[in-house]
Formats: structure tokens, C-alpha cells, sequence
């Protein structure tokens, strides 16, 4: 008989509705149970394409045993993790101060006040060597909770009140910090393969982000070969799909070779904008290139009906990890005949393998000569067409304001950097979608949409990505209904999100459900932190509508947050980004015309050259006060740190501004 996980809309919890555990979803029901029932809580915190969420759920989830033992004695509760990432980050929190790390499944034991007395993560069901079994645990959970509750009790007291401290003293923002995470990145690259750390590496594309800004302001020209080689080692490795596009989540080893091979919406949105900006600074096609395969991978793969994003796709299909993308060198030589012989040999495929008997297929150690490039791609298709006669992996169809926001950015500016409209449109798109579907009825944003039903009021992540979205979506169109959305839903999320006392934007909404904390985070992970996002836009709306008050809430935010960026600058490298443009200045363009077809010669010179930090306001009305045309020709005013040059109508006075400001 199901479990109440079946109303769920969630992929992931309806993937446990039929486990024999007496799952409940984190609602009132759970936690009154739980004290009327004087029963510990167990906690089990996951996402539909977590690899050891499946392998937990096999071993345990779906044992009687294990079951029984849970219902008997707990109240067993599970939580998507993209649905609820403030319980998410609040118990990862814990989570780390128990063990000194974290990860998914995340497993909580905490009392009926949802205060933690023990955490972990994946746990197999017998105890194995190094590790304590899941029913081990259970029993001594269970002995402690029946005879030495008070211990419980303390050490959960401890634990919350060790994660809820906050800091609440604002420091100068300190202007080395973009050399100092500049030198600690150099001194952790691998030179060999690329990145900032050993497996399991990351593609952490904020990284690369800041490097490209970086090399650019202060001509270090280490900083971009340092993203050249980590952007070339990551294509070339098996971490990007080369049959049928898109990047897993991470690599297993050094050199990007065996991934974990879920794909996900905000890793590949990410990595786009960051190929899109490497191609924008070098002009080097093969950056377009990957860039357009990832949207490929993303319009084929990860699109609705509804023309919005869905969140991933998992790794295992048939309950093996990577099957659907491994090939034996068999297979290869029945799809492609003779030509296999050269698609081979460029590709690393052999009888023995590179995983469990199979092949990732990589470019390591071999490159596709440009004359030949044609007779693989005609290869590739071969085998991406016999691939997928296969069992695919399941996909998450959860629809994320959050990862939709940054699919929009990511399309907006590869859109601009490659003049291709098709990409924008894919991004207004979903600009649609969610402000239609995903929007109160007093305009906050909604977090969630699956099966029709948008749940979950928005949180900071939401509100950063997608007005992120929006302003990159301006930036390529100067639709100013895109400007205007940003800057309302910039004006919520300031009122529902921000501290006014110790400044920074909390995790979720001041009307959200409260928590045991109501954590502020700036560290970035996989994705850029939500404050540090949120930063970067209203900097940027700051300068589109010269309103001085935004920037001045900006340096605040970094202010609240400066010593814990101080203590690990390359942990906060999008925060180290927003320094530096406080720090070199951003360039502030206004183009006044009658249309923007008048305007475009302009606009292209404009987004000709690389300016890491320029803002562009295109203003085609005849009514503005402020800014008019200079004898009926397009024209334009140059800002640099507030301070304004004469209007400009010549194209080539533009040009050379521009390269002066640049310098």
C-alpha cells in the first residue's frame, strides 16, 4: 500500500510512495504524530537524481526490516531538496558540524522541535568496514532516545545554537580580495587537467567567471589560460556527453574522464554562459561550439511542452549508474561498420574499456582533425540514434524558478554573444511561462511548478537567478518590460528577503513557514551563492537606472558578509567578482535613438569588444527628459564611475572612448 508520499507532486518523493517505510512529506501531520506519539524524527533528504539516494533507497528503503524497524520507532520523513532547500540548507548545516561534511542522501535524527541530535549521509544497512550500518544506527538512535534522552537533548541544543549563530557586524569591504582569490585559484590549479581541485571535481563554472573578469581588468593573462585549460579538459573528458551533448554533474578523477552522470539544468545553464564568455573574449569557435551543444542538449532534452526547463536527469537507467550513455566496443563497430576503426582511435574506444568493461567516450589524449570533423559528426549521429533505442534515464520533471533563471541568463547572453535570436527566444520563453504560472497573486515568485500545481513561495535563490535572467534578457534586447520586472521583483524580494538590521537576504520569504533558523548564505557551491547573485544585480540595476541607494545596499550586503569571505576568498569567488567591479568601475552606456534598428550600428560596436563590466540602457523615447539625440543622430553617453563624457554620434569617438575606459 502506498505511503502518504503519493498526493506529492515531487519526482523524488513519489519515487519513495511505494517504499514500505511509513514516509511522510515535512508537514504539521508528521510532527504532531511525532509528539503525540513521543518518537524520534528521521530525516531523509535527497533529489530524484542523486545516485546513493537510489542506492539507499534499495538497500533500506525497500527492505521489510529496515521498514518495520522505522515505523516502529520513528516518524519518517522525506524532503525534496530542490523543493526545500531553506530545511535542505538548515539540516546540511548540522549535518557539517557533526561530521565535518555533507552530502545527499542526508540523513537527520531529530526530536519533535526539529532540533538534530545526530546527522550523516549515505548509510548501508549492515555495518561494513569503516562504515556503521543503517540498523546499527537505528538501534542506537532508538537506545539513547528510550534511556539518555537528556544527552540527546543537550547535544541538539548545541548543534542549533552552534548553526543559528550569525554575525552581525559590518566590515569594510576589503579590496584585495580579488588578488587573493586570484593567487589561491592559481595555487590550486591542476595544470595537468585543469580545475581548482582533486576528484571529485567540480566544474564550479563562478570560478571561471571571476578568472575571465580578472585576466581582463588586470591583463593576467594566467587567469584565462588557467579557464582555457579547465574549459578544454572538461570538453574533451567523458564529464561532457559527446554523443548526445550536455555536462554531468562532476567528475570522479582528475582528469574529467568517469562522471557521475546525472545531467543538471543549472550545471549546464552555468557552464553555457561560461563557454559563451570565453568565446566573447578569444573570438575561438570551438567555445561557440560547446556552448551551442549544451543548448542543444537543453531544447532536446530538458524542455516542456510548456516551453520552461525541467530540473535533470538522473544517472542510472534500469537501476545501473551510466548505462545509458556507455558503449562496448562491439556495439560501436555494429552501428558504424568499417568507419568504427577512425571513430575509435579519436574517441578512446577499446575492447577492455574505461568503466566496468564499457567506454566513456572522451578526447583526452586525441583531437578530431578539422578535415574529419564531418565523418564523426556523421558517426555521432549513427550512434546517438542507436542510443537512443535505449532505456533512458528517468528525468525530473519539477519546473525551478531558480534554474530556470539562470537557463534564461545563460540563453540571453549566449543569444547576444552569438547573434543567434533562436536563443533569446527560448529564454523570453520561459519568462513567459513563469510569470504566468509561477507568481502570487501580489507578484512574489512561486518556487515549484509540477503537474499543474505551483507550490512553495519563492526563495532568495529565485529571486537572484531569475531577476538574473531578466537582466541579462534586457542586455540582449532592450525590451524594457524585462527591465521593469526586474526592477519590481527586485523591490520584493528587498522587502520579504532583507535584514535590515544585520543586512544580507535571508534564505526564504519573511511569510515562509519559520524554521529553526532562518540562515543567510554567501558561500558558493555548486552554484553561486544567492547573496552574491543578488548583489551582482541590483549593481547592475543600480547603474541602468542610476539609482544610488541600490548600490549603496549592495556594499552593505558585502559589507555583513565580508568576514566570512575574508576567511576563504576562493570559497566566494562570485562575491570576489562583485568586488572587483566595485573595485575597477563599471562603464555605464546610454543610447538614444528613434528605434533600435537606428541604434544598432551602436549596440554592435557596443558588443563588439569584450567589457567585462558594462551596463547598456537603450531609450527610444522622443518624451525623455534627460537624454535626447544631438542633431537628429543616434547618440550616445558614456559614463565611467559616474563621471560623463559629451554626448557621442561617431562610431568610431565611441570605439575610442570605450578602448579608454577599458585601460
Amino acid at each position: 500500500m502506498p505511503n502518504k508520499l503519493i498526493h506529492e507532486k515531487s519526482p523524488y518523493l513519489l519515487q519513495h510512495a511505494n517504499n514500505p517505510v511509513d514516509w511522510y512529506p515535512w508537514n504539521e501531520e508528521a510532527f504532531t504524530k511525532a509528539k503525540r506519539e513521543d518518537k524520534p524524527i528521521f530525516l531523509s533528504i535527497g533529489y530524484s537524481t542523486c545516485h546513493w539516494c537510489h542506492v539507499m533507497e534499495r538497500e533500506s528503503f525497500e527492505d521489510n526490516e529496515v521498514a518495520d524497524y522505522l515505523n516502529k520507532h520513528f516518524i519518517s520523513i522525506k524532503v525534496d531538496r530542490e523543493e526545500r532547500p531553506d530545511v535542505d540548507s538548515i539540516y546540511m548545516s548540522a549535518c557539517q558540524e557533526f561530521t565535518g561534511s555533507g552530502g545527499w542522501p542526508l540523513s537527520i535524527f531529530m526530536d519533535t522541535d526539529k532540533k538534530p541530535f545526530y546527522a550523516g549521509t549515505y548509510y548501508p544497512k549492515k555495518d561494513t568496514v569503516g562504515m556503521t550500518g543503517f540498523m546499527t544506527l537505528l538501534e542506537s538512535i532508538v537506545y539513547y532516545w528510550e534511556n539518555k534522552r537528556d544527552d540527546l537533548m543537550e547535544q541538539a541544543n548545541d548543534i542549533a545554537n552552534s548553526i543559528n549563530q550569525s554575525n552581525n557586524e559590518l566590515k569594510s569591504i576589503n579590496n584585495s580580495i580579488p588578488e587573493i582569490t586570484y593567487k589561491q585559484l592559481s595555487r590550486n590549479f591542476d595544470s595537468i587537467y585543469g580545475g581548482f581541485s582533486h576528484a571529485p571535481k567540480f566544474p564550479s563554472p563562478h570560478n571561471l567567471f571571476f578568472l575571465l573578469k580578472y585576466s581582463n581588468i588586470y591583463k593576467e593573462k594566467h587567469a584565462i589560460d588557467m579557464c582555457i585549460k579547465t574549459l578544454d579538459a572538461m570538453q574533451a573528458g567523458g564529464m561532457f556527453d559527446h554523443i548526445g551533448y550536455g555536462f554531468s554533474r562532476y567528475s570522479t578523477d582528475d582528469m574529467w574522464l568517469v562522471p557521475h552522470f546525472e545531467k543538471m539544468l543549472y550545471d549546464n545553464a552555468l557552464l553555457c554562459m561560461a563557454y559563451s564568455e570565453c568565446y566573447d573574449i578569444t573570438k575561438d569557435e570551438k567555445y561557440a561550439e560547446t556552448a551551442d551543444k549544451i543548448i542543444q542538449y537543453l531544447t532536446r532534452d530538458l524542455y516542456s511542452s510548456d516551453d520552461v526547463f525541467f530540473s535533470a536527469e538522473d544517472a542510472d537507467s534500469e537501476g545501473v549508474e551510466g548505462k545509458f550513455y556507455v558503449f562496448k566496443k562491439d556495439e560501436v563497430i555494429s552501428v558504424l561498420g568499417d568507419k568504427a576503426v577512425e571513430f575509435c582511435k579519436y574517441y578512446n574506444i577499446t575492447d577492455r574499456g574505461n568503466f566496468e568493461g564499457k567506454n566513456i567516450l572522451n578526447l583526452i589524449k586525441s583531437e578530431v582533425p578539422e578535415d574529419r570533423k564531418e565523418f564523426v559528426e556523421e558517426c555521432r549521429k549513427a550512434l546517438f540514434n542507436y542510443r537512443e533505442q535505449r532505456t533512458r534515464p528517468a528525468r525530473d520533471e519539477k519546473i525551478l524558478t531558480s534554474q530556470n533563471g539562470l537557463a534564461i541568463a545563460a540563453l540571453a547572453i549566449a543569444g547576444r554573444v552569438m547573434k543567434n535570436e533562436e536563443y533569446i527566444s527560448y529564454a523570453a520563453s520561459a519568462v513567459e511561462f513563469i510569470l504566468k504560472n509561477m507568481q502570487t497573486k501580489n507578484n512574489k515568485l512561486i518556487a515549484r511548478y509540477c503537474d499543474g500545481e505551483a507550490k512553495y513561495l519563492g526563495y532568495a535563490e529565485d529571486y537572484a537567478y531569475f531577476i538574473w535572467g531578466l537582466i541579462e534578457l534586457y542586455t540582449s534586447t532592450f525590451n524594457e518590460f524585462y527591465l521593469d520586472k526586474a526592477l519590481s521583483l527586485n523591490e520584493i524580494f528587498i522587502e520579504s528577503f532583507f535584514d535590515k538590521e544585520g543586512y544580507g537576504f535571508y534564505l526564504y520569504d519573511k511569510d515562509s513557514e519559520s524554521l529553526i533558523m532562518r540562515p543567510k548564505e554567501i558561500y558558493d557551491g555548486a552554484t553561486p551563492s544567492a547573496n552574491s547573485v543578488a548583489v551582482h544585480n541590483i549593481l547592475r540595476l543600480s547603474r541602468l537606472t542610476h539609482n544610488m541607494e541600490l548600490e549603496d545596499l549592495a556594499k552593505k550586503t558585502l559589507e555583513a558578509f565580508m568576514s566570512t569571505i575574508e576567511s576563504i576568498p576562493i570559497g566566494h569567488t562570485f562575491s570576489s567578482m562583485n568586488i572587483l567591479c566595485l573595485q575597477s568601475g563599471s562603464t555605464d552606456v546610454t543610447l538614444v535613438g528613434d528605434s533600435i534598428e537606428e541604434l544598432s550600428d551602436m549596440i554592435n560596436t557596443l558588443r563588439d569588444q569584450y567589457h567585462p563590466f558594462i551596463n547598456i540602457r537603450v531609450i527610444t523615447d522622443s518624451k525623455n527628459e534627460k537624454y535626447k539625440k544631438v542633431s537628429g543622430l543616434a547618440t550616445a553617453y558614456v559614463c565611467k564611475d559616474f563621471s560623463c563624457s559629451p554626448p557621442i554620434t561617431s562610431i568610431d569617438k565611441l570605439n575610442s572612448l570605450l578602448s579608454k575606459n577599458k585601460n
